[in-house]
């Protein structure tokens, strides 16, 4: 059997253990502690734009506590993007809203800015505005901020952006998770750094972050004794998880760019194949940090995304289907949709290809020999 060629594994860039050891020679061993404080400048400093971080236990997390920083209620609206994780959309659920569900457009994937618009006019028209706007920057992509932000800032509706897959990647040279009101970064361990397990927080609002950062210390008051006036949460980081954040911030630009390196590759092969298209940026302002590379394969030269998909999994490498829309999701069934049908189309023909920053060439290459056999086979009962 073939050594497994994982979809998105984790990488050590071998420093992580320095700030590990530091927690344990100093007993930080603790949801607080110096590396905690490091990690979040960390963070502050890449991003930059004068935000702050709250380093947290995940991504969802941080979406939850965006929520209910932004007082989303039982009852309340918040408008989601459909084609992204269930984590996106379950925080809604906890907080008892209601998640209202907007298409994509097929440029980025990501949310339709038209589509979004005319979501929040008919939630008005039935007496609902709209708490929150959850925008995802899928698979590093940015999605068409201006356009979103402008639709966001006429109807006065704050923007959440999750980019827990977007580290490393700036629309028009500004850096993702600085565009909304707050936003939301992955560090789980197929992300393109990890912490093993953790998320982050982001705003300009200073006063934001520190509640996060309260509430997420099961909100104990300033008291001697345990006293709480807030429902709270267990929800911050570890300082040995944020001591292997801070090696990993370390190497971030160069696994942005070996994740770019694997989708030059793959594109270098079946760019010229007309089965097969790629997640492409839209102009010089969208750059992404490819954290997945990512094809549509159109069916009717014979091969499915499926059939790509099984053939890869039968040599021992792991591939995946674009996620599936929320709103086809059973737990969502009854949520409101806004939509043309793109991002079922997406998920339809949609494949994700092996992209880990560790990837050998001699993996890419097996994964390649695989994809053309695929089509190979095709040419040959034909």
């Amino acid at each position: 059997m073939n050594n497994k060629i994982w979809l998105s594994s984790p990488h050590m860039g071998g420093t992580e253990e320095k700030y590990v050891k530091e927690a344990f020679d100093t007993n930080w061993v603790a949801p607080l502690g110096p590396n905690v404080d490091g990690f979040e400048k960390d963070l502050e400093s890449f991003l930059g734009n004068d935000v702050h971080v709250a380093a947290l236990s995940s991504g969802t997390a941080a979406l939850h506590l965006a929520l209910i920083i932004l007082g989303v209620k039982a009852s309340d609206e918040v408008i989601c993007q459909s084609m992204t994780f269930s984590a996106s959309a379950n925080p809604i659920a906890y907080q008892g809203a209601t998640p209202v569900f907007v298409d994509s457009e097929e440029r980025t994937w990501n949310m339709s800015p038209e589509y979004l618009e005319a979501a929040i006019q008919d939630r008005i028209r039935k007496g609902k505005k709209p708490k929150a706007i959850i925008v995802v920057h899928l698979y590093g992509m940015p999605a068409e901020m201006d356009t979103i932000m402008e639709v966001a800032d006429k109807y006065e509706i704050p923007v959440v952006e999750d980019a827990a897959e977007a580290l490393g990647s700036s629309y028009k040279g500004r850096p993702l998770g600085t565009f909304g009101a707050m936003s939301i970064l992955s560090f789980n361990g197929n992300k393109i750094i990890t912490t093993s397990g953790g998320g982050a927080l982001v705003s300009p609002n200073e006063e934001w972050i520190k509640k996060a950062r309260f509430l997420a210390t099961q909100a104990r008051d300033n008291a001697p004794h345990y006293q709480h006036s807030h429902i709270g949460y267990n929800y911050r980081m570890s300082n040995i998880c944020a001591g292997i954040g801070r090696g990993q911030m370390e190497v971030l630009q160069e696994r942005v760019q070996q994740r770019r390196n694997n989708f030059e590759s793959y594109k270098a092969v079946f760019g010229a194949n007309e089965a097969i298209s790629f997640h492409e940026e839209v102009s010089a302002d969208f750059y992404s940090n490819r954290w997945l590379s990512t094809v549509l394969v159109n069916e009717d030269s014979g091969i499915s995304r499926e059939d790509i998909r099984l053939a890869l999994e039968k040599q021992n490498i792991e591939s995946r289907p674009l996620w599936k829309p929320m709103h086809l999701q059973p737990v969502f069934e009854d949520a409101p949709f806004y939509g043309d049908g793109a991002s079922e189309r997406l998920f339809k023909d949609g494949l994700c290809l092996p992209s880990g920053s560790n990837l050998l060439q001699t993996e890419i290459e097996r994964v390649i020999k695989i994809i053309n056999t695929c089509f190979s086979n095709v040419s040959q009962t034909t």
